[in-house]
């Protein structure tokens, strides 16, 4: 077979496959590539949403959870340390150290909203 008689056989096989397929195949397929394409150009906005250097924003916004996480360490420090002056403490003393741990309280709760 020559070369031409081949290339020419090659392209009615292809041509009659195809010709095979029915309509609802094709729609099906055409319904395919289009999701591929969406799926495609997703992929590419994500890959560059994360090759993306962080914004100033989400900088600024992990700073300041970072310091936030650090706030709630020391409160909870000072805290256990009030625990053991309140425990020490008699009468007026005690409802002072009560307050304040109160406060405390309410403050570390603020601060772990944030977090």
């Amino acid at each position: 077979m020559r070369r031409s008689e081949l290339s020419e056989y090659i392209k009615e096989t292809i041509v009659e496959l195809l010709s095979e397929a029915t309509p609802e195949e094709v729609d099906a397929q055409a319904d395919l590539n289009r999701e591929l394409e969406k799926t495609v150009a997703l992929s590419k906005e994500l890959s560059e949403d994360e090759d993306a250097e962080p914004s100033k924003a989400e900088l600024a916004k992990s700073k300041s959870l970072a310091k936030a996480k650090e706030e709630v360490a020391q409160l909870t420090k000072k805290m256990k340390a009030k625990a053991k002056e309140y425990k020490a403490a008699e009468g007026d003393a005690k409802e002072k150290i009560k307050d304040e741990l109160k406060k405390m309280t309410a403050e570390k709760k603020n601060l772990e909203k944030l977090l």
